[in-house]
């Protein structure tokens, strides 16, 4: 076929783009919408399955998982109690990390017995406080609890009850929280404004641009005190590994939902006031970067199926569920055959809490299940309460570390620093690869489906000028681009990365050079490249100054525009454009600033479907920069060797690359032509 015929098949082959770009609409919040949609298959959820728990893992820099040093744990000052025992415990969750919390036992153990994690949310000194006279008068008067003794601590009664039903419980501290004095509540819960002296390139500290870059968080460090908490479980030569379980309300149910999500350890899970499509946790301990990307709340349930899963709804953001997310879940359960195992119970007229109401519906769900062989349902009986005293585990002989201590919070990423670099030094590139593209966001055989329209063609005498298209119909996102395609095509295509976008194939020296050559060269304008709004990242409404807000939500900036290259290369591996000839060879050539190090993610993620990379990186590190709204900030980004280690998974394969030390022989064009 002539050339004009090939054009005309091209024009002929072409769709009016499609609906607006979708990145172009405000970013996602909090309080946005996150449905759950189950798959058709069981083996369809097996992929989705793994990649979101993936995300989970990295998202709190769980991958790979920190190393679990020994726990050191400390149990002491024993009370006896009405059918069950309680004991002092801290362990180091790191090195110098501790972890607080009570040890209730039955009074009684015959063999092995159940063991529970209780994580308790937003109340604070949750463990050690009792409620108000008034207070508690109240919640009686509702119907929220039964007993003027009992019911004065929500989080002493469920593991009184568990206790005397045969179970162990865990129930530890949240950061800041009770016994837990090393990282204040100023900046577990209500950080707002960024710390200088924390950002820095070395020795940092929690929600600086540098702590985001290695995925360190509160998050993330409180799921790390639950697994380790698991294994201090587990440790009990008492409890039973195929009888555990975790609960938990509002951020403890956010708790609960992770840790059942990543820790097969667990056999069963009761969630509350928290699983919703509506809004996912407002507190900074709830959130962190890359999380809740294209998922939510009800699919990290989802994670659970089919073991056995129990969850509430209340008179907060969890209050539409029953027609809103737990229809999926059943749907998902029955996929697998256990539509009985996902239970939830109805409570729109209580207030957001863990009354007795609740309370009772998991312990009758743990008694099924663990077939305890009590009357169904289980009720309280009454106690009397332990005091703060009874309760702290710091005393004279057992002196509680330096609280709210910075040099602490330094020293403690440092330590996850160093001990993420040594795994990562020896794993598989396998897991630097699937760190990477989760922290992207996108790998190259989910590129999605893209859509050629041509909009204007020129002759310049020895090749053509072309302008158009590109749509990725599976995201709903477009690009501008701009072809310089030689008429003597060799079958050859550069996909020509710049700074200034499509326009820095007019008038570039090297690209002419590539079209004499017989080479086709493709320009393109990646997201807001040229405009405004590329200056920076655009961040929520959210005053606070916690990068998770964000980019827990929505990919940052350097991210998409990995994500446009990924389409640019998909579209020319793998779209027909009428009787076209598909490309030979793909190259692909970046040497701006910006367009370097984007360059140096998308070649490793496209891995062989780019043939050849010619890179320049100028020497950019993400760890390095100390703005989180800076265009090129990526959460995670110095989390997996920096840009180093996206190099490195493309060392096998052709590249030229300047900006790394030892400067590339020849020129950049013609090792692009060879």
């Amino acid at each position: 076929m002539n050339l004009k015929l090939t054009l005309l098949a091209l024009a002929l082959a072409s769709t009016m783009a499609s609906a607006e770009d979708s990145r172009l609409q405000p970013p996602k919040d909090l309080n946005g919408y996150f449905p759950f949609n189950p798959p058709s298959s069981l083996s369809e959820w097996d992929a989705r399955k793994e990649s979101v728990r993936r995300q989970i893992l990295v998202a709190e820099g769980l991958w790979p998982m920190p190393t679990k040093t020994p726990l050191n744990a400390v149990v002491h000052g024993k009370v006896e109690g009405d059918g069950f025992t309680v004991e002092k415990v801290y362990f180091e969750s790191a090195p110098g990390f501790y972890v607080t919390g009570s040890l209730w036992k039955p009074k009684e153990i015959k063999g092995k017995v159940p063991g529970v994690l209780f994580a308790h949310g937003h109340w604070k000194d949750a463990r050690l406080s009792l409620e108000t006279d008034a207070k508690l008068r109240a919640e009686i008067a509702a119907g929220g609890e039964r007993f003027e003794r009992g019911g004065k601590s929500i989080f002493q009664s469920l593991c009184v009850q568990l206790a005397r039903m045969g179970c162990i419980v865990w129930q530890w501290d949240m950061l800041s929280d009770s016994d837990s004095v090393q990282i204040p509540r100023e900046v577990v819960h209500t950080f707002a404004k960024q710390r200088p002296e924390m950002n820095t390139t070395a020795n940092w500290g929690l929600f600086s641009p540098q702590a985001e870059a290695h995925l360190q968080s509160i998050m993330g460090l409180q799921t790390w005190n639950a697994v380790r908490g698991l294994d201090f479980l587990l440790s009990l030569p008492e409890v039973d590994p195929e009888r555990t379980a975790i609960t938990g309300a509002s951020g403890g149910g956010t708790q609960t939902m992770l840790l059942a999500a990543i820790d097969d350890r667990i056999k069963l899970s009761f969630p509350c006031v928290m699983v919703s499509t509506a809004m996912q946790g407002g507190c900074t301990c709830e959130n962190t970067s890359l999380l809740r990307i294209g998922t939510g709340n009800v699919e990290f349930a989802g994670l659970f199926a089919p073991k056995p899963q129990g969850m509430n709804t209340a008179n907060d953001w969890t209050k539409e569920m029953a027609t809103k997310g737990f229809p999926d879940l059943q749907k998902l359960y029955t996929t697998f055959g256990k539509k009985d195992n996902v239970f939830l119970l109805r409570g729109e007229h209580f207030p957001h809490n863990y009354n007795a109401v609740t309370r009772s519906a998991f312990y009758t769900f743990v008694n099924k299940h663990f077939k305890l062989g009590f009357p169904s349902p289980v009720i309280e009986t009454d106690y009397e309460p332990l005091t703060r005293e009874q309760l702290t585990v710091w005393d004279d002989k057992h002196p509680a570390p330096k609280a709210a201590d910075p040099e602490f919070e330094r020293k403690l990423l440092a330590y996850l620093t160093s001990d993420a670099e040594k795994q990562l030094s020896k794993a598989e590139p396998k897991v630097l690869q699937q760190g990477l593209e989760t922290v992207i966001g996108r790998s190259y055989d989910k590129a999605g489906e893209v859509e050629w329209t041509l909009k204007d063609k020129q002759d310049q005498g020895d090749h053509l000028a072309m302008s158009g298209t590109l749509t990725n119909k599976t995201y709903q996102e477009e690009l501008a681009v701009s072809w310089l395609y030689p008429k003597q095509w060799s079958g050859r295509v550069v996909i020509w990365l710049d700074d200034a976008g499509k326009s820095g194939i007019s008038g570039s020296k090297e690209v002419k050079e590539l079209v004499a050559g017989g080479t086709a060269v493709l320009g393109v304008d990646l997201l807001f490249q040229g405009g405004a709004e590329g200056k920076q990242n655009r961040v929520v409404a959210n005053p606070r100054e916690f990068a998770g807000y964000t980019y827990g939500y929505n990919n940052a900036l350097y991210a998409q525009r990995v994500h446009d290259v990924l389409t640019l290369t998909t579209f020319l591996r793998n779209t027909k454009v009428g009787s076209h000839p598909s490309p030979k060879t793909v190259c692909l050539a970046a040497f701006g600033e910006q367009t370097g190090p984007i360059a140096a993610a998308a070649r490793a993620l496209a891995g062989s479907a780019i043939d050849r990379a010619a890179i320049d990186t100028h020497g950019f590190r993400f760890g390095k920069l100390l703005d989180y709204r800076d265009p090129m900030f990526l959460p995670g980004g110095a989390k997996y060797q920096d840009l180093p280690g996206m190099l490195s998974l493309q060392a096998s394969l052709p590249q030229w690359v300047k900006g790394e030390g030892k400067e590339p022989k020849g020129s950049s064009v013609k090792w692009l032509m060879e």
